[in-house]
């Protein structure tokens, strides 16, 4: 296949993607909002917008599939058909079925599947029975079969109208009629594209009423180059649409090819009434004649690069071009005298591909300790004007790092509004009545947590709603609405990211996972447990307190999985439960997983790091304490009481003969703790390297990084070490005082 036809279709492909995202979105909000006739007619461009640019490269499947899903949303755009339950549904599963198969016929240009073709059928012959019996019902009090007037219902396109491109000579000359004038530049035929395919496009926005066929060949045919395209077209257009949306259809071939819109006289006038009825805002005359849809943005664009060359006048150049009639360019003046000139900045996105994003990410990473070498280099020259250089080259490194990290952070907005369909789908298969809400949807995080996190979340979504909820009549019997709701909440702390699940239901059967857990083997018939540690239990592998096993749970497999997935992101999950009240599941992440800001810690002969977000501060042990500490782990912080563990012991380092030692205290989901190491030797940008299969087991450890002298730090894993603390016990004053830090 040509190289830049499929680069297109790839194109084609991702759009669907974005396309097929919103028409979901906008079903669900539909179905809570049925009135609401922006977001019908949002769905209804995302599907025409899909159908249009399949018919571009002739993916017929595609096409007549959402033709049909198509025809369905203009019966309920124009009210025959209501915005029903059964409707919303109904769109959902085409949609669902239009996510498989777009990818399919782009790779094959065809059904090829049998199944797939045979699920489309039914599909399609599901929609028209449906559309047949709703519009003759008794309540529309219609019957299609006996009114010769009734709106036809949409049914696939004929094969022998594959076509529907008159192919009449000359123009037509009618004061409604749109006139496209076309010129398909040398290389359309060798990039892939057929000319016929974008006036098969054109007829699905209206009607062709006549085209004039313009071939621009060599006089002698041996001279002709069957790869090269000679043809052009005048073409007569009936349709009621905007001129952006006739410009929209060649948006494949813009580049090879000179297109003309000219619009119909009889619009004219309504152009100049629109834009006298315009506010008086601080518009110039190309941006009110894009806005009036006159003009497009790219035949501005193009107007305007040929007055800078010309030195002309905008308005002239468009006229001369037959882009603009004078009347209406004098109404633009018109207004514009009336109005501030303003600058209109618009925002541009790239897109780009992640590996690349990734490779970037890499190098920056090798950047940052090249740059520190650099550094240590500079300090053991003594060079001051070196050392001046070195520290402007870092200051703009940590520049380039930040910047680039922010490249890849995304909001979880997106993330959590895909769940909107989870949330609807599994709590009509449970006939329960949730909903879902958000909070903290525009907080960032990187792009690969986010695809990572992404089942978890999911398994821990649906375990709220099976498990969680209750049904809607033992919720009112309980005094609680009939609507449970679940909420996703996501907000920075510490350096990391939070994601709370919570759902106001039952709430965790602790009297149930215990029998269950010493029914298992996992915990002792006589031993006890608090709250906490119960509520833990449900982590454990194969663990489950459903009676039956459904599609949804009762198979002891997920809770275990997603906490050994949340942890391998270095993060952690915990879960806080009210009987009666409701189940929160708390994710703690790092906000990415590449390059953080780290503390150094030196402790023996090597070299640790902590991530720079989790120090609180650093306190000085002096002789006196340390001998006071000698067999306790902990100390008295100001009044508060700090639990500590040193590093040393835990790593077996060599012991360093000082007079002192230094506690840096962390901070992790609100608890803290101290690390007693021998050293603090400040500040360092961290590039993270993930250890081997052979050290993944390691506890306490979550990675390692190069320092600039090419020696290996490792990189501590707060969350752990606090969690060793989890049953620290102190006895002051004959007082006993339990201090839980909960990993």
């Amino acid at each position: 296949m040509n190289a830049e036809m499929e680069k297109a279709k790839q194109s084609f492909k991702l759009e669907c993607e974005e396309l097929l995202q919103d028409m979901e979105d906008g079903l669900l909000h539909l179905e809570n909002e049925p009135d609401n006739e922006d977001c019908l007619g949002a769905v209804f461009r995302a599907a025409h917008t899909i159908k249009g640019s399949a018919g571009v490269f002739g993916l017929d499947d595609i096409v007549y599939f959402t033709h049909v899903v198509e025809g369905l949303l203009d019966n309920m755009r124009d009210g025959s058909i209501g915005v029903s339950e059964d409707a919303i549904a109904l769109l959902l599963k085409a949609s669902d079925h239009m996510e498989v198969i777009v990818p399919h016929v782009i790779a094959n240009d065809c059904l090829q599947d049998k199944a797939l073709r045979k699920h489309s059928d039914e599909l399609m012959a599901e929609i028209n029975r449906f559309q047949n019996s709703v519009k003759n019902s008794p309540e529309n009090g219609v019957d299609n079969n006996d009114s010769p007037n009734a709106t036809p219902i949409a049914t696939l396109p004929d094969s022998s109208e594959e076509n529907p491109v008159s192919v009449e000579q000359g123009r037509a000359v009618s004061a409604e009629n749109w006139h496209v004038s076309l010129r398909f530049g040398s290389e359309v035929l060798r990039n892939g594209m057929d000319p016929l395919s974008f006036l098969r496009y054109l007829a699905t926005l209206g009607q062709i009423v006549s085209i004039t066929t313009l071939f621009d060949a060599p006089a002698n045919a041996e001279q002709m180059d069957p790869e090269v395209c000679y043809l052009g077209f005048e073409v007569g257009f009936n349709a009621d649409v905007k001129k952006e949306e006739i410009e929209g259809v060649f948006e494949f071939v813009r580049d090879d090819c000179t297109i003309h819109i000219i619009p119909p006289r009889s619009t004219i006038s309504r152009y100049v009434e629109f834009i006298k009825s315009m506010p008086d805002d601080d518009l110039k005359i190309g941006e009110i004649l894009v806005e009036g849809g006159m003009l497009t943005q790219r035949e501005l664009d193009e107007a305007l690069q040929k007055q800078n060359d010309t030195s002309g006048k905008l308005g002239d150049v468009l006229v001369n071009e037959g882009l603009v009639d004078r009347e209406v360019i004098e109404a633009a003046a018109g207004k514009q005298n009336n109005a501030r000139q303003k600058i209109s900045i618009e925002k541009q996105t790239v897109r780009i591909e992640a590996a690349k994003l990734d490779h970037l990410i890499n190098l920056v990473g090798e950047l940052v300790i090249a740059s520190a070498r650099s550094f240590l280099l500079a300090q053991k020259n003594g060079d001051a004007t070196l050392l001046e250089s070195i520290s402007d080259t870092t200051r703009l490194v940590e520049e380039i790092r930040d910047n680039t990290l922010k490249a890849r952070m995304v909001q979880i907005g997106d993330s959590f509004n895909r769940f909107q369909r989870v949330v609807r789908d599994i709590s009509k298969s449970l006939n329960k009545v949730i909903k879902l809400t958000i909070h903290g949807g525009d907080t960032e995080l990187d792009k690969t947590v986010i695809e990572k996190i992404g089942d978890p979340l999911l398994h821990l979504v649906r375990n709220s709603i099976d498990h969680g909820i209750e049904d809607s009549d033992t919720r009112v019997k309980n005094g609680k609405p009939a609507e449970g709701t679940v909420v996703l909440n996501a907000y920075h702390d510490s350096g990391s990211i939070v994601i709370e699940i919570t759902d106001d239901g039952a709430g965790l059967n602790r009297e149930k996972i215990l029998a269950k857990a010493v029914a298992r083997g996992l915990v002792a018939e006589n031993q006890t447990l608090n709250n906490v540690e119960i509520d833990r239990l449900v982590f454990e592998a194969g663990f489950s307190t459903a009676e039956q096993v459904t599609n949804l749970s009762g198979r002891g497999v997920g809770m275990d999985v997603v906490k050994r997935n949340i942890e391998a992101l270095r993060g952690s999950v915990n879960v806080f439960s009210e009987p009666g009240v409701g189940t929160t599941f708390s994710i703690r992440l790092p906000l990415t997983l590449a390059i953080i800001d780290g503390f150094l810690l030196g402790v023996g002969d090597a070299t640790y790091v902590v991530p720079l977000d989790m120090v609180v501060e650093c306190v000085e042990l002096t002789a006196q304490e340390q001998e006071a500490t000698t067999n306790n782990n902990y100390i008295n912080l100001r009044g508060e009481v700090l639990p500590f563990i040193r590093l040393q012991q835990l790593f077996g380092e060599r012991k360093v003969a000082q007079s002192r030692e230094n506690i840096v205290v962390v901070q992790y989901a609100g608890h803290k703790a101290g690390l007693v190491v021998d050293e603090l030797l400040g500040e360092f940008q961290t590039v993270i390297k993930p250890l081997g299969k052979v050290f993944q087991l390691l506890k306490g450890v979550s990675g390692a990084t190069i320092l600039g002298s090419g020696e290996v730090a490792v990189i501590l894993d707060v969350p752990a070490l606090v969690g060793q603390f989890e049953h620290f016990t102190l006895s002051n004053t004959n007082a006993r005082t339990e201090h839980r830090l909960v990993h």
